[in-house]
């Protein structure tokens, strides 16, 4: 390959939370690195998938699920999701075909006016398998009658009907120029990092109501040994000593149920055996924190 064959750049994934980015983004890349639950913002970090098509190289950036923010928390996320926007070469928007022209998805289409056609955007209705196809091309060209996309692909990110055709434009619409990464890395998060996702990812598909957002982990220390496994030490803190115990389970069988599953999946990712410990702490004012924030790849100034 040289430079003049080859083509890369970075897309962005916006859209309200539970709009299926990182569904979508896992699709596109073809392995988990994203986390993926039933509950909603729960994408931190701006985590960037790496997928190859032909000679081209999309870089994905995963933001979190833009919304109306109450918390330091909520106004860090949201401006790393515009962040994230704005730095990309493409951006593509993502609305669930069951809920149409919500209000979020109107103030996300005025902001995106206000980018002033700098960056083209692509609009992509996800979820097509729950509603009726002429509800399908209504919504679109409602859509399309608010703001002038680049291309319209519906899909389903879960199911990966229309991908391949998502793909294969954004392949031909990205910049050419040498790659970005090399060829067999799909991630650019350490694998603390993406370890410590993981962790969070089986706690919030465990837990209920509030107490996901509330915590956060942390990867605490890797140690690699010599027969080839690792053994890895991940801290969970929470906000509110009640959660301890939440967390903990009945005779620590919530965290034992958790840590299972994590290691499990962090096995299958690498290839390898991992040894995993876990410690619940509490750290009432995590939220605070700046070097919290910047674990979860997130700018502690963004939420003042």
């Amino acid at each position: 390959m040289n430079d003049t064959t080859t083509r890369a750049g970075f897309v962005a994934l916006i859209g309200e939370p539970n709009a299926g980015k990182s569904t979508l983004l896992n699709r596109m890349v073809g392995a988990k690195v994203s986390i993926v639950t039933h509950k909603v913002q729960t994408t931190r970090a701006r985590i960037r998938g790496i997928a190859i098509e032909g000679g081209s190289q999309i870089v994905f950036v995963d933001t979190p699920g833009i919304f109306r923010p109450r918390r330091r928390l909520d106004r860090s996320m949201v401006a790393a999701a515009w962040g994230g926007a704005s730095d990309a070469d493409i951006i593509l928007l993502l609305v669930e075909a069951h809920r149409g022209m919500a209000e979020g998805v109107e103030a996300i289409i005025a902001s995106l006016r206000e980018l002033g056609g700098r960056t083209p955007v692509a609009l992509i209705i996800n979820k097509i398998d729950r509603v009726k196809s002429e509800v399908l091309l209504a919504l679109s060209q409602k859509l399309n009658e608010a703001f002038t996309f680049e291309q319209t692909f519906m899909i389903s990110a879960e199911k990966g009907y229309g991908c391949d055709d998502l793909r294969g434009w954004l392949a031909g619409a990205l910049p050419e120029g040498p790659w970005l990464y090399p060829e067999d890395q799909i991630a650019d998060l350490p694998m603390r990092m993406i370890a410590a996702e993981i962790t969070r990812e089986k706690l919030t598909l465990r837990l209920h109501e509030e107490i996901p957002y509330q915590l956060t982990v942390e990867t605490e220390a890797w140690e690699e040994r010599k027969d080839g496994s690792a053994r890895v030490d991940q801290v969970v803190y929470v906000a509110r000593n009640g959660h301890k115990g939440i967390v903990l389970g009945k005779g620590g069988e919530t965290i034992k149920t958790v840590g299972q599953a994590a290691r499990a999946e962090l096995e299958e990712f690498m290839g390898r055996r991992i040894h995993l410990f876990l410690q619940v702490r509490l750290r009432e004012n995590w939220q605070d924190e700046a070097e919290r924030y910047n674990e979860m790849g997130l700018d502690f100034r963004d939420g003042e």
